[in-house]
């Protein structure tokens, strides 16, 4: 009884003191002191770990957290109809070795081989922080489609381009198709692309165009339909 009669005068004693007027003045901040002794009570009852078991990953890739943790394949895909006929925008699609004068970040371009009709390009891309050469088979045919196909490559694991051109009912135009698919062999490579992947490709008929523009001139402004896009 004198040891329960002794804890109960300390505690009346600790409740009229100066610092638990503090806290009835303040009663947010006692909510976080009580907060506080808890999550450190918490705390210390979590056993140590083992330095031989599992350790939590606290973390992702540099570059996102929600990132793919294998390279995935990226595509895209746009139509747009241009007031040039089929025959026209073919060639210039087909001439891969003026790539390197109009297409963005194609440093260098040249066909190292032809057969059957077919023929075997070089291409050397560059934008930083990537700067690779490749050698892609190319099959068309005349005036319809140009399809290009990687074949050799240390950057990527898959690479195809396909260019569609069919005639319209507009006289001297035509419906252009282009799609593209890729996969990096690299996951760093994956997710630096996923970065400037819209900026690349929406780039590549926007410059054929503007080619075609430079070799055959307009028909006046506004004479091309909006492009329609879909990537995935």
């Amino acid at each position: 009884m004198a040891n329960r009669a002794t804890l109960l005068r300390t505690l009346l004693e600790m409740t009229e003191g100066p610092g638990c007027d503090a806290i009835r003045r303040s009663p947010h901040r006692a909510a976080s002191r009580s907060l506080n002794v808890v999550m450190a009570t918490r705390r210390a009852s979590v056993p140590l770990l083992s330095p031989w078991a599992p350790q939590p990953v606290l973390g992702r890739g540099f570059i996102s957290m929600a990132a793919p943790l294998l390279p995935r394949r990226m595509e895209y895909s746009e139509s747009r109809t241009l007031r040039y006929s089929p025959e026209q925008v073919y060639r210039i699609v087909v001439d891969v070795e003026r790539y390197q004068h109009f297409v963005p970040w194609c440093k260098r371009s040249k066909v190292i081989k032809r057969t059957n009709g077919d023929m075997w390009a070089q291409l050397q891309i560059g934008f930083p922080p990537i700067v690779e050469h490749y050698v892609s088979e190319v099959t068309f045919i005349p005036n319809h489609q140009v399809k290009a196909v990687c074949t050799d490559a240390s950057l990527f694991r898959y690479l195809e381009t396909l260019w569609r051109f069919s005639s319209c009912s507009k006289e001297n135009s035509c419906s252009v198709e282009f799609y593209v698919s890729f996969e990096f062999k690299s996951l760093l490579h994956s997710q630096l692309a996923a970065l400037f992947f819209d900026e690349v490709v929406k780039k590549m008929v926007d410059a054929f165009e503007s080619r075609a523009t430079q070799l055959y001139g307009t028909t006046g402004p506004g004479h091309n339909q909006p492009p329609t896009h879909n990537i995935t």
